[in-house]
């Protein structure tokens, strides 16, 4: 274990982290996504904010490389991409409130129809007596979260306080939270569906047909996990026919190309990855960075080590 390890950081790093990062270890910032710093092919332990053009080019050039810290929750551009002999981890539970929060406000934007009355501001149409009766509460809904981790469950805190009945799915059962098998039964009797599963070998277009068809006529698909979870053309064509609506974060592919009928579909909320983009998740993301860094340094096991996918 070095005394002082030998650090790179993305460019554009705070002062206040790279300052404090300094004071045990040998600091470096690369000077773009995914490009190593001048002279140097060297580093212990590497943040990433971003995916490196090529990854597995990036990675495998660095000598020494011990521990990979994204600054993310999701890590699935990244973990096909570690070295022999080193560690992937994230940053699980810096972004439990924001995307909580993004979520709560996609819900309540869809239910209450906030898209119309935005385009009816733009256009100054004032018509309440047009659209009197026209919205749904979220009191005495069912809320299905697939993906019971803790951004789910400060979700479903939340969901609950509107007076929702919430439940869970998760890898494994637990009191309380039910497991995949049991989808089936379980979105029938779902008004909302939030997705919140990493994307992995087993969630890859998860949503399909099948899915989406045991879904209720006019209940509403959230997405902030991972566009590939959802087949986009089986959730295209329930968006077409009227018979679902869906709010979504993350799209497949990313960028959404402009000509993509998904942003014209019916009865959708749209927003471009940014569930998490909130100043705060990103210090807590900093704070969960630095604090491993500090571990490492020390001989401490790491957290949030990342294992198929989670």
């Amino acid at each position: 274990m070095p005394h002082r390890p030998v650090v790179w950081i993305p460019a554009g790093a705070p002062d206040v982290i790279t300052k404090r990062l300094a004071r045990s270890a040998d600091v470096h910032e690369m000077p773009r996504a995914g490009v190593a710093p001048a002279g140097r092919s060297r580093a212990d332990f590497v943040v990433v904010g971003g995916t490196p053009p090529d990854p597995a080019a990036f990675f495998s050039g660095i000598g020494g490389l011990q521990v990979i810290q994204a600054l993310s929750a999701g890590v699935d551009r990244l973990e096909g991409h570690v070295p022999p002999g080193a560690i992937l981890c994230d940053a699980a539970g810096a972004y439990d409130d924001a995307v909580a929060e993004w979520a709560l406000m996609a819900i309540l934007a869809s239910q209450r129809d906030l898209p119309k009355y935005v385009a009816a501001q733009r256009s100054r149409i004032w018509r309440p007596d047009e659209w009197v009766m026209a919205s749904d509460e979220l009191s005495r809904r069912t809320a299905l979260i697939v993906g019971y981790g803790s951004i789910g469950r400060a979700l479903g805190r939340r969901l609950a306080a509107c007076g929702m009945t919430v439940r869970g799915v998760a890898r494994r059962a637990r009191p309380g939270v039910a497991v995949p098998d049991d989808l089936p039964a379980l979105l029938p009797q779902a008004d909302i569906v939030i997705l919140l599963v990493p994307l992995t070998a087993e969630t890859r277009g998860m949503v399909d047909r099948r899915f989406l068809a045991a879904m209720p006529a006019g209940s509403l698909l959230v997405n902030a996990a991972r566009g590939a979870i959802v087949d986009p053309r089986a959730l295209l064509g329930e968006l077409q026919a009227g018979r679902l609506r869906a709010a979504l974060d993350v799209t497949d592919p990313e960028p959404l190309p402009k000509d993509d009928p998904l942003w014209s579909a019916p009865g959708v909320v749209l927003t471009p990855h940014v569930a998490g983009s909130t100043r705060q998740a990103a210090q807590r993301a900093w704070a969960i960075a630095t604090a491993q860094v500090n571990r490492y340094r020390r001989g401490l096991p790491l957290r949030n080590v990342v294992v198929d996918g989670y």
